[in-house]
């Protein structure tokens, strides 16, 4: 990342690292466990035979103390009877914050939206070899509640509930609504737009925010969290089954360069998404998720790049976890999505043995993520220091071929490979005029083949180059030498036009003999 920030560094304000969505699940795993769930309505007193009353009533008992959350918040419960999805061009989300507005609310419950969706649960079989009931898991439908809320902590706080047994739940949390609060409750001034900051007047502080969202005490957030909305969650902790166990479904750490204005980030986007999708090979790929390719690497790595909305992305996929660089305003993001933990080590400490292992989804590798998604991200950011910006050249070669205007004056365009342009540019780069630069006889005697004998025809060159000169002024490819009549090509004006002559000479005839 040093690399990519070394170059660009005129242009970059600084960089942030944070965690972006995630999704947590909680599971009541004590309940999967061999007989557990038997041992469970054992201790409830239901027989087998009594199973479907018996959680009926229970999801019928937390559907009406789920609309007395709604009711005593004075917040509507809201039964969907089709499935609001972001596939048919609305979510619940979008449902959700529409309420809040039309409301007025920004803080505590918004509403709870109801709907019907699959999921796992347990239902009761005969066994046909033993011929006795006996709970099996098994995917069916049942309603799943909703909360939004706008919590004080994380902002807009999505949680859904699963109304049948086993009670799965999972919570929805944004780090970067996270780090804005937190950045409000520190009094550190920030810009943002949308779910990126623009600017943050203590980046250090700000970074230190980040790297502490990634050492709480999750399990104990989450479980207050839960608490919050399954009140059936007492029924099962008092019968010993213990609370849920955390894991992350899917999170985002994305790494943010902030620039000081898009028009910046703008200069050298193109190219940086036109080297991500064509230079970075699979290889590549596989090392910025910390992989090495080998004989028997199965997995496959995809790259593609889309055009959205809000701007260009280009994304790379590796075994479910993927890699991605788009912009957000004056803002370039990569940002990493790890789905697939498993890709992943982690260090795993039993007594004395200290061995690396497939890292699993649970809470307490909550710091891992974030490390393996920092590094992915630091190294896809040095491989783009590499990629070659042409976006500057473009923008110059534009800029030669318009016409310019200088202290209200118009001077013409050029045509870098016209013979009469390219023969002037050579003249003014001649190597005699390093060290002093040139006057207008000295371009005269390199444009035209010799002296010319009739004075007015001498007139006439001196007065067109006298014209050539100022042209060349106006487009700053040369500066008059103060208190001389000399002039001398300019830094600029050497790069520009050393291009156009290399390209006319060189690069066109050699694409053209193998066109």
């Amino acid at each position: 990342m040093e690399q990519f920030l070394s170059i660009h560094q005129g242009a970059v304000v600084g960089t942030l690292t944070m965690f972006d969505r995630i999704i947590f699940k909680g599971y009541l795993t004590r309940l999967f466990m061999g007989k557990a769930f038997e041992v469970f309505l054992s201790k409830q007193g239901v027989l087998l035979k009594n199973f479907g009353a018996y959680v009926e009533q229970t999801t019928a008992e937390l559907k009406t103390d789920v609309k007395k959350l709604a009711q005593q918040a004075g917040r509507p419960y809201v039964y969907l009877d089709s499935a609001v999805t972001k596939a048919k061009g609305r979510s619940k989300e979008d449902l959700a914050r529409s309420i809040a507005e039309a409301d007025g609310i920004t803080d505590g419950l918004i509403c709870i939206l109801a709907t019907v969706e699959t999921c796992s649960s347990f239902g009761v079989r005969k066994n046909p070899t033993t011929q006795k009931l006996a709970i099996e898991r098994q995917r069916r439908k049942c309603l799943h509640f909703y909360f939004y809320y706008f919590d004080a902590e994380f902002g807009f706080l999505p949680i859904r509930l699963q109304s049948w047994f086993p009670f799965t739940i999972q919570v929805y949390v944004n780090g970067r609504e996270w780090l804005g609060r937190e950045l409000a409750r520190a009094g550190i001034p920030a810009e943002r737009y949308e779910n990126a900051f623009l600017q943050i007047a203590d980046l250090a502080a700000a970074q230190a925010l980040g790297d502490h969202f990634a050492h709480r005490e999750w399990p104990r957030v989450l479980d207050a969290l839960a608490r919050r909305v399954n009140p059936k969650l007492a029924l099962v902790e008092n019968a010993g089954f213990g609370t849920y166990y955390w894991v992350i479904d899917q999170c985002e750490i994305a790494t943010d360069v902030m620039f000081h204005d898009r028009a910046r980030l703008l200069d050298i986007l193109p190219d940086l998404l036109q080297g991500a999708l064509l230079a970075f090979s699979a290889q590549d790929v596989l090392r910025f998720l910390g992989r090495k390719l080998h004989g028997n690497f199965q997995a496959e790595v995809t790259s593609d790049l889309k055009k959205r909305p809000e701007g260009w992305r280009v994304k790379h996929f590796l075994a479910g976890n993927s890699l991605k660089m788009y912009d957000k305003f004056s803002v370039l993001r990569i940002e990493a999505t790890i789905n697939n933990s498993r890709e992943f080590k982690v260090l795993q400490v039993t007594g004395d043995e200290r061995r690396w292992v497939p890292m699993s989804k649970g809470v307490a590798n909550m710091w891992r993520y974030y490390q393996v998604a920092l590094q992915a991200n630091q190294r896809y950011l040095n491989a783009l220091a590499n990629v070659q910006l042409k976006g500057e050249a473009v923008r110059e070669l534009d800029d030669l071929c318009r016409s310019q205007t200088k202290d209200g004056k118009r001077f013409a365009k050029f045509n870098p490979v016209a013979p009469a342009d390219a023969k002037l540019f050579a003249a003014a780069m001649a190597g005699e005029h390093l060290l002093n630069g040139f006057r207008n006889n000295d371009l005269c005697a390199r444009l035209y083949d010799g002296p010319s004998a009739d004075p007015t025809e001498a007139n006439r060159r001196c007065a067109r180059v006298s014209r050539l000169i100022a042209k060349l002024r106006g487009h700053r490819l040369v500066a008059k030498v103060k208190g001389s009549r000399l002039y001398r090509v300019t830094a600029r004006g050497y790069r520009i036009l050393s291009a156009a002559l290399g390209y006319r000479l060189h690069q066109f005839p050699e694409a053209f003999q193998a066109a």
